[in-house]
């Protein structure tokens, strides 16, 4: 009668936190250890004996060490169902011993991805084929052996060892679905890198998008909602800002910090967005950011109650301490000065927010690009203005210099606004916006009343309309408030119809040829 089977561990990492525990944990219950070459050198380093795989494989690791591994002594071991008797008698036939742990965490391929500065030849190298090999074949056979993937997975299995000798089949389960996630995400990391450098035309015919979770936040859009920040390989101002203060972050907040940063971002240096449930609610690109704040704030100061206000530029302690001197959820700023920090510490539950330069300045900086609903909606990034360096006068007065500038920055703003949008602006900022309205011409009397409401005076400011106007009524109410100059895509049926009732109001009138629709 053969001698019950000696249970064995396989290790190969490049990460050796909390190793030595967890291989102490196998010998203490006579589990023997094969690992790979570097592995198995700090095992015995740490006083832990361990069998080197090539040893045990009788071959030795080749090709720089692209092949360790990759052997049927191992991937028998490891996929061998122990239920089945035709299995058992194939590994006695090949001299082969069941694997009952596999531990192995993967080349950092993502990491020297986010990390950049690598050659595409460089980058290959992090590629991991026998780690993922291994892992999936381990996370398959599931039933049978318990699949480690990272650090913070050894207590609970030194726990279970330490007690049992073995783990539950419920944890062998759950590290599985853990490990084909990791996998998932890898090989997705893997081909995002793939298409950057291959230099691919069009959408691709698949869309392998890989997340792990960096985080819980607060709560959802509502408190009874959960709700998490995951990340993908790219890079992205939501994962490199540092919060100086404040409470955690909803999802509610970041949505928001999304569309405050990237408008500011796009209205350039000393600018200042103020945002209201994703919808701007103030403008301004002045001289220097407290002057922009002020103006900003001017435009709809009942609506930035409660709002997000990002800065594109150093906030200093004098904007500080206009800054809590209204309700506001976060503060955001390209950078904040020492000074101001404790001008801040006033209003403890206010979130103090800095992104990093880098992303203000990246013109191909992303913000939102997906839709998942059950089904995904993938679309290329709303990136840049080119229209403005092509756009056409189309009535017969044409904006002077100033109206020019107004009309330009109105434009960026009309872009982040949720689509029907009216944008109101003179030449330092907004001074009304009509947003998310089914009807064009409610979206038009909305942002006249909002600027009504700031006590602000119409004629001689323009207006920017994020689409062409289906009919002429709406730029009749925008002339009939005292608009001078409108800017807009074009390309209605009646575009005749509402050029001539610009040029009967004497209202300059600028087509684009393309539209900034903003639904997400």
């Amino acid at each position: 009668m053969k001698s019950p089977r000696t249970s064995t561990a396989l290790i190969s990492v490049t990460d050796k936190t909390g190793l030595a525990g967890l291989a102490a944990a196998f010998r203490e219950r006579g589990i023997r250890i094969l690992a790979s070459s570097g592995t198995q050198s700090f095992l015995s380093g740490e006083g832990i004996e361990a069998e080197e795989i090539s040893a045990y494989t009788n071959s030795p690791e080749i090709l720089g060490g692209r092949v360790k591994t990759l052997h049927p002594r191992i991937h028998g071991g490891i996929l061998a169902d122990r239920d089945n008797p035709e299995h058992l008698r194939t590994l006695d036939e090949h001299e082969t011993d069941p694997i009952d742990f596999v531990v192995v965490n993967l080349y950092p391929f993502e990491a020297k991805y986010r990390e950049g500065g690598m050659s595409p030849a460089e980058m290959v190298e992090f590629i991991d084929i026998g780690g993922i090999t291994l892992l999936r074949a381990a996370a398959k056979n599931h039933k049978h052996v318990t699949v480690v993937t990272n650090p913070a997975q050894y207590a609970d299995v030194i726990q279970e060892v330490r007690a049992a000798g073995t783990t539950s089949e419920e944890h062998r389960r759950q590290l599985a679905a853990e490990t084909f996630a990791l996998t998932s995400v890898y090989d997705s990391a893997i081909s995002s890198f793939m298409h950057t450098h291959a230099g691919q035309q069009g959408l691709p015919e698949r869309l392998p998008l890989g997340f792990d979770k960096v985080s819980d936040v607060r709560y959802g859009e509502n408190p009874h909602q959960r709700a998490a920040l995951y990340r993908t390989v790219e890079p992205s101002p939501l994962l490199d800002m540092v919060q100086h203060q404040g409470k955690e972050l909803s999802f509610n907040n970041y949505l928001d910090i999304v569309g405050a940063f990237s408008l500011a971002r796009d209205l350039g240096r000393n600018s200042v967005a103020i945002i209201k449930h994703t919808n701007p609610c103030g403008a301004a690109w002045c001289d220097n950011p407290m002057h922009s704040f002020r103006r900003a704030l001017e435009c709809d100061p009942v609506s930035a109650f409660g709002g997000i206000v990002a800065v594109n530029a150093r906030l200093e302690a004098d904007l500080a301490g206009e800054l809590t001197q209204m309700f506001l959820e976060v503060v955001l700023a390209r950078s904040v000065d020492e000074e101001a920090l404790p001008v801040f510490k006033k209003k403890k539950n206010l979130r103090v927010i800095e992104i990093p330069a880098k992303h203000w300045d990246d013109p191909n900086a992303t913000a939102l690009a997906v839709l998942v609903h059950g089904i995904m909606l993938y679309q290329d990034e709303d990136l840049g203005f080119p229209e403005l360096d092509t756009m056409e006068n189309v009535t017969t007065r044409a904006p002077n210099d100033f109206e020019m500038m107004a009309l330009k920055k109105a434009w960026v703003v009309a872009r982040h606004v949720k689509s029907n949008a009216i944008v109101i602006a003179d030449e330092e900022g907004t001074v009304g916006i009509g947003a998310g309205q089914m009807s064009r011409v409610d979206s038009a009397q909305i942002a006249t009343r909002k600027a009504y409401d700031a006590k602000f005076a119409l004629t001689g400011k323009v207006a920017a309309s994020d689409a062409f106007f289906p009919f002429a009524d709406g730029v009749a109410e925008l002339a009939k408030a005292g608009i001078c100059a409108v800017i807009q895509p074009g390309g209605s049926m009646r575009d005749q119809e509402v050029i001539d009732a610009a040029n009967e109001a004497s209202v300059s009138m600028l087509f684009t040829g393309r539209r900034h629709f903003r639904h997400i």
